[in-house]
């Protein structure tokens, strides 16, 4: 590396509601020399983010425009509708659209839900934030329909949320700039996603598995048995000194005469 060129690293952008933490850690573990860092974008920027470079990833709600944008769904969240805590609706467990025809919804402009057409009344203006359409909840303006994290992320003790049927749901996806080839880092973070191992044949090089060695008893040499030891099966014990039998008996047959002096005649 010659002292103009940077060190690598990995810039990782994401929209309010998606935790990163999880993927992060395991980026930690994985590339300990190569830092990432993390910043948050409003979901109608991150697109214009990621086309400028400003970002190598990064954690999109769908639908975007994928010009010159690649990306891969990932999961689908919840929609829920805030309410104030003695509000009607938080004494059930889920509503659907067609009850709130009554009611008043808010539709901020940073809306992540893919409307055909929001439920309920329009309100008199549009608030800007999904943050300040919560405010005007609290204040008794009216609703909000929000992704399910977007409610937990701004919830306040006053407010409530429940499950609503009938209305769009947020689609959140893993986004990058298009190239030719997907810049390494880039793969490995796609991995880090979808659970592939560290040893997976994508992202970075896996190491190769060593070849294993040929026993020497299957196709090699033979062995050599072992010294002092005879015939038999390796492993076996050293033959009986000469001079005894299997029994532990002298070496000559039973009924062999004694050796020594001839008896005399009588």
């Amino acid at each position: 590396m010659t002292g103009s060129e940077e060190p690598p690293s990995f810039r990782l952008a994401y929209v309010p509601g998606v935790t990163p933490s999880k993927w992060v850690r395991i980026w930690n573990e994985r590339l300990p020399d190569v830092p990432l860092t993390l910043s948050t974008v409003s979901a109608a920027e991150a697109p214009d983010v990621l086309r400028g470079r400003g970002a190598d990833a990064g954690f999109v709600r769908l639908p975007i425009d994928r010009t010159d944008l690649s990306a891969i769904p990932l999961y689908t969240e919840t929609s829920v509708v805030v309410v104030p805590k003695d509000h009607l609706v938080a004494a059930v467990e889920e509503v659907s659209a067609d009850e709130l025809a009554d009611e008043i919804v808010l539709h901020p402009l940073d809306d992540t839900l893919d409307w055909e057409r929001p439920p309920g009344l329009p309100a008199f203006e549009r608030p800007a934030t999904t943050e300040d359409a919560v405010e005007l909840v609290a204040a008794g303006v009216g609703l909000l329909v929000v992704p399910q994290s977007l409610a937990r992320l701004y919830h306040r003790k006053d407010l409530t949320y429940r499950k609503i049927t009938g209305v769009p749901e947020s689609r959140v996806a893993l986004s990058w700039p298009e190239t030719e080839v997907t810049p390494d880092l880039v793969e490995e973070f796609i991995g880090i996603v979808r659970g592939r191992t560290v040893n997976s044949t994508r992202g970075r090089t896996p190491t190769p598995p060593q070849p294993k060695q040929k026993r020497a008893d299957k196709g090699g040499t033979p062995r050599k048995p072992a010294a002092g030891r005879t015939g038999g099966k390796t492993g076996g014990k050293p033959a009986k000194a000469q001079g005894k039998n299997a029994r532990g008996g002298s070496g000559a047959p039973k009924n062999a005469a004694k050796r020594g002096k001839p008896r005399r005649r009588p």
